[in-house]
C-alpha cells in the first residue's frame, strides 16, 4: 500500500463546551451558598459589574443597561448639602451653628457654675475642657468611635470555647514536666469530634522517642479531664471513665460494661446470669448506663451548621391551586454598566486595554443572562414538580406518586441531565416543611391489581406507622409487613421490607420484642 498525503472534505456536527456554556451549566448545579459566594468573586473581578440592590421605592428605578455613573464617582456625588445649609450663625437652628465647647460660653448659657450642672461622681475622673484637647488626642475621637463604622459589636462577644482548649487549660494545670506536655498534647491533638482517641499508642510513642509506658500513664491522666470519658478508645471505655467519676463502676457494672454487646442485642437473660444480679437491679444498672453520655466531646459543639435557605416558597392560591414563586433573596442581583464602559474604553491606551474591556463586558453580560436563566430553569422544573405531586402536598406523604427525572424533562422539553442538576442542592418550602427537590423523585412499586403504582417512599412511611403503632405483645415480622402490605395493595418482597426497615434504623421483631418487654 503506498502512503501519501491528500486533502479531504468531511462535514460533522459537534458540541462545542465553550467557556460560557461550561459557566452556565456550573452555575445550574450550585446551591444558593455556592452561587452567593460565586458572584461576588466575579464582582470583585469584573469592573463593569455592579451589585444590584431592591428598590424600596423612594429612589427611582435604575435601568441595568444605562448606569450613568461608575462605581467609584457615584459615591462622591450623593453628597448632599442639608436645607438651609447657608443660614446665618445662631438664626435658630442649633444644627447649623457652630457648638459652643469652652466652659465659659456654656455656664453663661444656663446661668450656673459648670460644676452645679454635672457633678462628678465620686471615682469618676472629671472631663476635660474640649478647647484643651487637639485634634490629634484620642479623647476627642472615644465619643465617635461607637457611631463609627468600624465599630463592631461582634468583636466584643466571648470566644466559643473548644475541647482543645479546655483540655489545654486542665493540662496545664495538672502536669508540669515538659516532656510529658508534649506528650499531652499530642493526644490532645488526635482526639476526634466526640472526645475519642483512636490512636496505636505504640505508634505514637515511637514517633514521640519515649516509652510506651510512659505513653500510657499520660492518657491515665488525661483521662481524668473534664468531660468524664474524654480520651476513651472505645465505646466501654467510655462508660467506665464515666461510671469511675461517679464512684458507680462496681464488679457487677464491669461485667455489664465488658458485655455491652449483649446490652445492645438485648439479651437481658444472659446479662443477669453474668453479673449475678435480679432482673430489678440489672434495669436500674440500665438506667444509669442510658444516662451517660457516649459522646462527651460533643457538648463543646462542632462545626457550624449552614441554615437551610430554600429556593422556591410553594403556597395555596385563592383558586385551590398551588402558588410557585423563587426566593429572591437567594438569587444575586448584577448590574452591567454599560455607560462606565463606554467612558473607559475611549480612554484604553491599546488595544490590550480594549481587548479586556469588550472581554469583561461579555463576561458580565453573560453572567447576567446566565444567572437569569438558571432562575426560570429552577421555577421551570419545581413548577412541574408541584403539579406532579399535588396529592402529596394536598393530603400528605402516603400520596408521594413516583416519579423520574425523564418524567419531568419530557413535560418541560429539557434534557434530564439539566434537570438532575437542578434538583441538586436546591430546596422547596411547602406547608409540609422544606424538602430537597430530589425528595420528590422516588422508584416505583408495583401494585397488587394492576392499579397505581405506589412511591417507595410512601411505602417506607407506612412501614414506619406500623411498627410504630405495634402492640408490644404482637410484635410485626417482616413476613406479616408483606402481608398487610398486599392487602392494602402494594406488591413488595420480605428482602425489600428489610431494606427499607434497615435504612430507618429499624431493628428486626427480635430485637423489637426485647426493648418493648424491656420497657414494660
Amino acid at each position: 500500500m503506498a502512503i501519501s498525503t491528500k486533502l479531504e472534505m468531511r462535514q460533522s456536527q459537534s458540541l462545542v463546551m465553550t467557556p460560557q456554556l461550561m459557566q452556565a451549566i456550573k452555575l445550574l448545579q450550585m446551591s444558593n451558598l455556592d452561587l452567593v459566594a460565586y458572584v461576588e468573586a466575579e464582582l470583585e473581578r469584573n469592573p463593569l459589574l455592579e451589585k444590584g440592590e431592591a428598590d424600596t421605592g423612594d429612589s427611582a428605578p435604575s435601568d441595568a443597561n444605562t448606569q450613568s455613573e461608575a462605581p467609584g464617582d457615584a459615591r462622591s456625588e450623593r453628597q448632599e448639602t442639608p436645607a438651609g445649609g447657608d443660614s446665618e450663625p445662631g438664626s435658630g437652628d442649633w444644627m447649623q451653628s457652630d457648638l459652643e465647647t469652652g466652659a465659659e460660653a456654656i455656664a453663661s448659657r444656663m446661668d450656673t457654675d459648670l460644676s452645679n450642672v454635672f457633678p462628678d461622681e465620686p471615682g469618676v475622673p472629671a472631663s476635660p475642657d474640649p478647647a484643651q484637647l487637639k485634634g490629634g488626642d484620642s479623647y476627642k475621637n472615644a465619643g465617635s468611635s461607637a457611631a463609627s463604622e468600624d465599630y463592631n459589636l461582634e468583636a466584643f462577644v466571648a470566644e466559643e470555647g473548644s475541647l482543645t482548649t479546655s483540655l489545654e487549660e486542665q493540662m496545664n494545670l495538672s502536669i508540669s514536666d515538659e516532656v510529658d506536655k508534649l506528650i499531652a498534647g499530642h493526644l490532645i491533638n488526635s482526639l476526634d469530634e466526640n472526645g475519642y482517641l483512636y490512636l496505636d499508642l505504640v505508634e505514637a510513642a515511637e514517633q514521640l522517642g519515649v516509652e510506651p509506658e510512659r505513653v500510657e500513664s499520660v492518657l491515665s491522666i488525661l483521662q481524668t479531664f473534664e468531660p468524664a470519658g474524654v480520651f476513651a478508645r472505645n465505646l466501654a471505655e467510655c462508660l467506665k471513665l464515666q461510671l469511675i467519676e461517679k464512684n458507680r463502676y462496681d464488679p457487677a457494672m464491669e461485667a455489664l460494661i465488658a458485655n455491652i454487646e449483649l446490652l445492645a442485642k438485648r439479651e437481658l437473660a444472659a446479662l443477669k446470669k453474668i453479673c449475678g444480679v435480679d432482673e430489678e437491679d440489672l434495669k436500674d444498672m440500665i438506667h444509669e448506663i442510658r444516662a451517660l453520655d457516649p459522646k462527651p466531646g460533643s457538648v463543646f459543639g462542632g462545626a457550624l451548621v449552614q441554615p437551610m435557605v430554600p429556593d422556591v416558597f410553594v403556597r395555596p392560591a385563592n383558586d385551590g391551586t398551588w402558588a410557585v414563586e423563587l426566593n429572591s433573596d437567594t438569587l444575586p442581583k448584577v448590574l452591567v454598566n454599560q455607560t462606565y464602559f463606554a467612558r473607559v474604553v475611549k480612554t484604553a491606551r491599546n488595544e490590550t486595554e480594549k481587548e479586556y474591556l469588550t472581554e469583561s463586558l461579555q463576561t458580565a453580560n453573560w453572567l447576567a443572562k446566565s444567572l437569569d436563566q438558571r432562575a426560570k430553569t429552577i421555577l421551570k422544573v419545581s413548577t412541574e414538580i408541584v403539579r406532579q405531586q399535588d396529592g402529596f402536598l394536598t393530603y400528605g406523604i402516603a400520596h408521594l406518586r413516583p416519579l423520574n427525572l425523564k418524567t419531568i424533562a419530557e413535560a418541560i422539553e429539557m434534557h434530564e441531565s439539566t434537570v438532575s442538576r437542578v434538583t441538586s442542592n436546591k430546596y422547596m418550602a411547602t406547608p409540609r416543611g422544606i424538602f430537597e427537590l430530589k425528595y420528590f423523585f422516588s422508584s416505583a412499586i408495583s401494585a397488587t391489581v394492576g392499579g397505581d403504582a405506589h412511591s417507595a417512599e410512601s411505602v417506607r412511611h407506612k412501614i414506619k406507622q406500623m411498627i410504630d403503632a405495634e402492640d408490644p405483645k404482637a410484635i410485626l415480622s417482616d413476613d406479616t409487613i408483606v402481608k398487610v402490605l398486599k392487602d392494602e395493595g402494594v406488591d413488595i418482597a420480605r428482602r425489600t421490607v428489610a431494606k427499607y426497615r434497615e435504612a430507618m434504623k429499624i431493628g428486626s421483631s427480635v430485637q423489637r420484642r426485647r426493648e418493648k418487654n424491656a420497657k414494660m
